[in-house]
C-alpha cells in the first residue's frame, strides 16, 4: 500500500512551521519559570527511561483535548501563558504535536530537536524510573 505522505515528510513539513529548540537551547530554558516542558511519551516509556524533572506529562493521544478550553478534558496549565516546550523520545511526535497545537492557536510553543534521547545524551537532568518490584 502506497501512502500519499509518509511520516518523515509530515515531520519535515511540520518543522518548517514550528520553532525547534536545539538541545543547548532546551537545557538553557529548563529552569525558566515562564517555560513548561511537556513530555508526550507513553507512560511505559517514562517507566522504562525516566523523565525530565518538573516536566508535565501529557500522553500524545490526549493533547488536543487537554489544550482546548472547550473540551471537558481541558487542563488549565496549557492556558497559563507559559512557553510550552514539547518533547518525545526522538522529536518526531513532538514536532507533529507542536504543529497541531500551533494550528489550534496555542502560543508560544516549540519542541526539542532529538527529544528525550538528545536531552539524556547531553547530560540533561533525568529522574530515573523507580525499580520495578
Amino acid at each position: 500500500m502506497a501512502l500519499k505522505i509518509g511520516v518523515a515528510q509530515m515531520v519535515a513539513e511540520a518543522e518548517k512551521e514550528i520553532e525547534t529548540l536545539s538541545i543547548d537551547q532546551a537545557l538553557a530554558a529548563k529552569n525558566d519559570p515562564n517555560v513548561l516542558f511537556v513530555d508526550l511519551r507513553d507512560v511505559r516509556e517514562l517507566r522504562r527511561e525516566g523523565k525530565v524533572p518538573g516536566a508535565k506529562h501529557c500522553p500524545r493521544g490526549l493533547l488536543e483535548f487537554w489544550v482546548d478550553p472547550d473540551s471537558q478534558y481541558y487542563d488549565a496549565e496549557f492556558g497559563s501563558g507559559k512557553k510550552l516546550v514539547f518533547f518525545c523520545a526522538m522529536g518526531w511526535r513532538s514536532a507533529l504535536a507542536t504543529q497541531t497545537v500551533q494550528r489550534m492557536g496555542l502560543e508560544p510553543v516549540s519542541h526539542i530537536e532529538g527529544g528525550f534521547t538528545a536531552w539524556k545524551a547531553a547530560g540533561g537532568a533525568v529522574e530515573e524510573p523507580a525499580p520495578r518490584s
